[in-house]
């Protein structure tokens, strides 16, 4: 792969089928969709620390690699960073994909930079690739109902009515990651920043 022209995209979640179907784990689902967009399987990257996927989003694009690290949230930095470092990705070329508590559900948000709003897998992102300067894809899951502790939120299932509409928003941050790709932050923010 060339440098400077791939794409690392990193789906954020927890592994293991006891966090697969909870809201902490929807960039998962997103790279899941990309995935099967670029035509390809998720195998363990010789890192071990990661199952990637590499290819390209659209004909004559840029190379992607997808990735869904085998780490907890809070250490998903480490195996990012020796992707980026393997494959050469500058941070301005990565993109994660994470759910997040202050947009309601169904809504996204795509930025560039930015704090880590108390999201445990940013704030190890931010300090293993030493800048908070990579793109963000924001899948809204909104605040927790009544006072349920939001750590406990993100930890929970789907509710039954979030499962009708999650396709939805799963293939809409899927296009927002290739927008961002093959048409730049601004173009992305306008069609996707609702």
């Amino acid at each position: 792969m060339a440098d400077g022209d791939v794409w690392l995209v990193v789906g954020l979640g927890n592994p293991g089928p006891t966090y697969a179907g909870t809201r902490h784990n929807i960039g998962y689902l997103v790279t899941d969709d990309l995935a099967r967009r670029a035509g390809g399987s998720f195998r363990r990257h010789k890192s071990g620390r990661a199952d990637v996927v590499e290819g390209r989003l659209a004909v004559g694009g840029p190379r992607v690699v997808l990735a869904r690290p085998h780490s907890y949230m809070n250490e998903t930095g480490g195996p990012v960073k020796a992707l980026a470092t393997f494959y050469k990705v500058a941070p301005d070329h990565v993109i994660a994909i994470h759910d997040e508590l202050d947009i309601p559900f169904g809504t996204l948000r795509v930025k560039l930079g930015g704090g880590d709003n108390g999201h445990n897998g940013l704030k190890s992102l931010r300090s293993s690739l030493g800048t908070g300067d990579f793109y963000r894809v924001r899948a809204g899951i909104g605040r927790p109902p009544g006072r349920q502790d939001p750590a406990d939120f993100v930890l929970s299932p789907w509710s039954t009515t979030e499962r009708k509409e999650l396709p939805f928003q799963v293939d809409s941050a899927a296009d927002a990651v290739e927008c961002l790709i093959e048409q730049g932050l601004t173009e992305t923010q306008q069609r996707f920043n609702g």
